[in-house]
C-alpha cells in the first residue's frame, strides 16, 4: 500500500454553481457523504499512513471538515493562496512525498469505486520503465476527457486531451500511483503546471494503466452529480 497520498481539493467547482457558491466542490455530498470523505475513507481505511489535502476556495470549510473528522491525525492540510495547478501542487509538496516510495494522487472531485489492492498489484507488475500507473475508465463523453491510446501491454502510446473527436473512449480517470522519479521530472520541468496536460503527454510509453471496472464519475457539473446519485451501479450492488 502506498504510504502517502495527495488529494487535490482546491478547485472552485464553477460548473456546479449555485451549489458551490457556499461550499467547496470537494465537500459536495454524493451518496450521503462529501466527496472528500469518500476519498479519505478509501485511502486511510486501506492503510495509507498520511493524506495531504490542498485547499484554496473556501479553505476554512475544508479545514474544519478535515480537522473535526475521524481521520484528523492523519491529514495534512496545505493552503494555496494562488492555485498552483495539479503539477504545481505536486511539485510544491515534494518534501511530503519524497523518500516514501510509491505515492497516490487523485482529484478529490471524482467519485470512484475501485479495489486498492488490485490497483497497487497492477502498479507493482508494471514494466520497469514506467514512472506510474494511470487509472482508466470508459466515458460517455470522450471530448470532455483525456483519451488514451494503449499498446497491447497497457502502456500509454498517445494522449488526446479534451479534443473534439478523440479516437476512442478510454479515459484518464485522474487517479494515479506514482514513483519518486516523477518528483525528479517535475523539479527539472518547472513550467509544467497541469499534470494531465503537461506531464502525462510528454512521458508516453512511461505510463502503465489500470482499468476501473467498478465505478467512476467525474462530478464536473450538476448533471454529472445527478448521474452519480442515480447510476444503476448502486442498485445492482
Amino acid at each position: 500500500m502506498p504510504r502517502r497520498a495527495l488529494l487535490l481539493a482546491g478547485g472552485y467547482g464553477t460548473r456546479l454553481r449555485p451549489l458551490t457558491d457556499t461550499i467547496p466542490k470537494c465537500l459536495v455530498q454524493v451518496r450521503g457523504k462529501p466527496l472528500l470523505q469518500h476519498w479519505l475513507d478509501k485511502l486511510l481505511g486501506a492503510g495509507v499512513e498520511q493524506v495531504l489535502v490542498n485547499t484554496h476556495y473556501l479553505p476554512d470549510l475544508v479545514r474544519d471538515f478535515c480537522m473535526n473528522g475521524p481521520w484528523s491525525d492523519r491529514i495534512v492540510l496545505v493552503h494555496e493562496k494562488e492555485i498552483l495547478g495539479t503539477a504545481g501542487t505536486l511539485r510544491a509538496n515534494d518534501g511530503f512525498l519524497r523518500g516514501h516510495g510509491t505515492f497516490f494522487m487523485a482529484h478529490a472531485d471524482n467519485l470512484t469505486v475501485f479495489n486498492m489492492d488490485e490497483f497497487m498489484g497492477a502498479h507493482i507488475a508494471r514494466p520497469s520503465t514506467c514512472l506510474g500507473t494511470i487509472m482508466t475508465f470508459r466515458t460517455d463523453s470522450p471530448k470532455d476527457c483525456g483519451i488514451l491510446a494503449l499498446d497491447d501491454r497497457g502502456l500509454v502510446l498517445e494522449v488526446h486531451e479534451k479534443v473534439l473527436n478523440p479516437p476512442g473512449n478510454l479515459a484518464n480517470a485522474a487517479v494515479f500511483l506514482l514513483e519518486q522519479d516523477v518528483l525528479d521530472w517535475l523539479q527539472q520541468n518547472p513550467d509544467a503546471s497541469d499534470f494531465c496536460r503537461d506531464v502525462v503527454p510528454p512521458l508516453t510509453r512511461r505510463w502503465f494503466t489500470f482499468f476501473n471496472n467498478e465505478f467512476h464519475q467525474d462530478i464536473g457539473n450538476l448533471e454529472a452529480l445527478k448521474r452519480a446519485e442515480s447510476d444503476p451501479y448502486w442498485t445492482a450492488k
